[in-house]
């Protein structure tokens, strides 16, 4: 699942710088290093199960161990804080968003795999994911050039909807935002109906909306200071979320904060069946598989189209789970050596079947079925925004805090906007 960046990440930024058996059998590099312990820093539970069984078949094929460390979504990023604070950073550790990661990166703990993607290895990953996991220069979070993660995971956002409390189908989904808010509140007067959506989700919400106004280049140049987050398109998509609470849509009448408000989101879908619809991330349906492994009678689906959109809405492309590897580590080659392995179609295609998520794999992607939970999020992951910058620490924290503000009437729209314009200035 994703985590919000918040003031935790600006902080960070400070202290910082103070398998399965068809799975083909692991061949050690000519450089690979023999008897080593490789210690990876992991941030999901969804996965924690498919990276022990591929850790273990790794260790058995090559002799090299690989202990996976998993402290949970919630203290992951406070524990590799730590750890970098002491200087006893894993080997390898998860990445995710890069407002969290970025501080890691600019401190020198991550190894720049620019060279080794200019060959053979490149081939396991589309293009665009590439291209998302890669700094480009000039990139407004200040991260030298370099591409610092690999991922086996493509990530994509969408609503995730449970027919039975939400009267939404699969075969006949809303056709327009509008369409879709008469839904999710006719749903609301049911008590396991409604929507809801986590305070650390909303700027990917909120982006994803606005692609039906927005070009990718505006977006981006939004994140870069050059366009101004009081333009029409970024009015607009906040207006939904105004929308949604004035028609009754959004359960309880709040937006769930706090560092645990995606998790409890998802635990109220998954777990309790105590919401119709959800707006998340594409892990949510792994979180899912682990959780409540028996509930299967839910349905992935892309945001519709706004009734005067300019273009198509998009979903913003972010790189999912991935891996960064210390440069300063005793056994550099052997986690790299690991790591491309990890990255391999056989292995990706574990972690497709057995942790539900959407390959990074082009051969994947188009030879595989996935399974009907994803096929919503794989659908948004066919058309997604690919921009090289990124909401900032600030405007992460300012969209955020005022979301919860604008639904509780406390803020209108137009105040929103003066203050995440006010962030990013802040963040320049």
């Amino acid at each position: 699942m994703v985590l919000a960046a918040g003031a935790t990440v600006a902080a960070a930024a400070l202290l910082l710088t103070g398998c399965s058996g068809s799975s083909p059998a692991a061949t050690p590099s000519a450089t690979a290093e023999k008897n080593v312990h490789l210690t990876f820093l992991n941030q999901s539970r969804g996965q924690e199960a498919v990276l022990n069984e591929l850790a273990k078949k790794y260790g058995e094929d090559t002799g090299v161990t690989v202990t996976i460390d998993t402290p949970g979504p919630v203290d992951y990023l406070p524990k590799l804080q730590a750890d970098a604070q002491s200087k006893q950073m894993p080997d390898i550790y998860s990445s995710f968003n890069p407002v969290s990661m970025a501080p890691f990166y600019k401190a020198g703990w991550a190894l720049d795999l620019t060279k080794d993607l200019k060959g053979d290895w490149s081939k396991n990953f589309t293009p665009e994911v590439i291209k998302l996991a890669t700094f480009a220069k000039g990139n407004n979070l200040g991260v030298k050039p370099g591409i610092y993660t690999v991922h086996w995971e493509n990530q994509a956002y969408g609503l995730i909807s449970d027919s039975a409390n939400s009267g939404i189908t699969a075969s006949t989904p809303p056709k327009t935002v509008s369409d879709l808010i008469k839904q999710l509140a006719a749903s609301n007067k049911n008590p396991n109906g409604g929507f809801s959506v986590a305070a650390s989700l909303t700027p990917q919400f909120v982006q994803y909306l606005a692609s039906n106004w927005l070009t990718d280049k505006q977006i981006n140049d939004t994140f870069a200071g050059d366009y101004k987050w009081t333009s029409d398109g970024w009015a607009k998509a906040f207006q939904v979320i105004a929308d949604l609470k004035k028609a009754g849509a959004i359960q309880g009448g709040s937006i769930p904060g706090g560092s645990t408000d995606n998790p409890t989101v998802e635990t109220n879908f998954f777990t309790k069946h105590s919401v119709g619809t959800i707006f998340d991330a594409s892990p949510g349906v792994s979180v899912a598989h682990k959780t409540a492994p028996d509930y299967t009678a839910f349905f992935s689906l892309s945001l519709p189209k706004a009734s005067d959109a300019k273009y198509s809405p998009r979903s913003p492309g972010v790189p999912g789970k991935g891996a960064v590897i210390n440069p300063r580590g005793q056994h550099v080659q052997a986690s790299l050596d690991f790591v491309k392995w990890l990255t391999q179609p056989a292995q990706q295609a574990v972690f497709a079947k057995e942790a539900y998520i959407i390959p990074t794999s082009p051969s994947l992607l188009s030879g595989s079925k996935l399974p009907d939970t994803l096929t919503g999020f794989a659908a948004a992951a066919k058309n997604q925004q690919v921009i090289p910058n990124t909401f900032s620490a600030q405007v992460t924290d300012a969209i955020n805090r005022d979301v919860q503000s604008l639904v509780l009437g406390q803020m209108t729209v137009k105040d929103l906007l003066a203050d995440v314009q006010n962030a990013q200035d802040a963040s320049q």
